[in-house]
């Protein structure tokens, strides 16, 4: 049985396109996928908004039911002024579901399963909320990090807790969804593995249907877990806007 880590190893797909310090930078199967996840939601899109209608089809109340998907999901999390940031959450929300979802699919690459993307993106996150909060609230973003009503002398405390507090979320922003999908395409893996051995195993193959049972229903649970994921990505994501535009609250 192959190893349950190879199908997250990086390939090369062409030769060197540049070099960076005389580092070859190669066009991967990650970034494939990637180029994938982004020309798919943007062909949906294109579809569910090219004939606009009063009354919807099918395409149209899909695409429609995304939208106001994730703009309640910002809309409760970080409030009506939160909606200016609504076109950077729609997007962050549609790549992750699309690259989790594309990752199910047979001999294909999991770009969310690779630690350097999630961590790209909660870097992302991050940077925003730092750059828009002192963007609007100049040194008064830093309110963030002095809780209300607490007493002098207990002050340096909680402040350097907020802080460490404040860091640590783009380490939990990313490990989450990286862990996540690691896991559960390990253990698809190995459960679809176990059918192939007991099933070269000659009478032991009577055995096959229970891994087969399980890898059934673990690929219903990763569907679930991949679109979760995507929710909690954008669920967090709204969370950390709302702390720029009211980092006194």
């Amino acid at each position: 049985m192959a190893s349950p880590t190879e199908q997250f190893q990086i390939k090369p797909l062409s030769g060197p396109l540049f070099h960076v310090s005389e580092s070859p930078i190669h066009f991967t199967n990650s970034a494939a996928f990637m180029v994938a996840a982004v020309g798919i939601v943007m062909v949906f899109l294109l579809l569910t908004s090219s004939q606009r209608s009063m009354v919807p089809g099918r395409l149209q109340s899909l695409g429609e039911m995304l939208y106001e998907f994730v703009a309640n999901t910002v809309r409760q999390s970080a409030g009506k002024d939160g909606m200016v940031f609504l076109p950077f959450v729609f997007s962050l929300f549609s790549f992750i579901l699309m690259a989790n979802v594309l990752g199910l699919l047979p001999y294909a690459f999991t770009v969310t399963s690779q630690i350097v993307v999630t961590g790209a993106l909660s870097l992302l996150v991050i940077g925003v909320v730092i750059v828009y909060g002192f963007a609007k609230h100049g040194v008064g973003f830093l309110k963030l990090f002095v809780p209300s009503g607490v007493p002098g002398w207990l002050l340096p405390l909680l402040v350097a807790v907020e802080v460490v507090s404040f860091l640590s979320r783009p380490i939990s922003l990313a490990v989450r969804l990286f862990a996540n999908m690691l896991a559960g395409h390990i253990a698809l893996k190995i459960f679809a593995g176990f059918v192939t051995i007991l099933l070269a195993q000659g009478f032991l193959a009577i055995l096959s249907p229970l891994p087969l049972i399980f890898t059934v229903a673990l690929t219903a649970l990763e569907v679930l877990v991949a679109v979760l994921q995507a929710y909690v990505f954008a669920v967090l994501t709204s969370i950390y806007l709302h702390d720029a535009l009211h980092p006194g609250h």
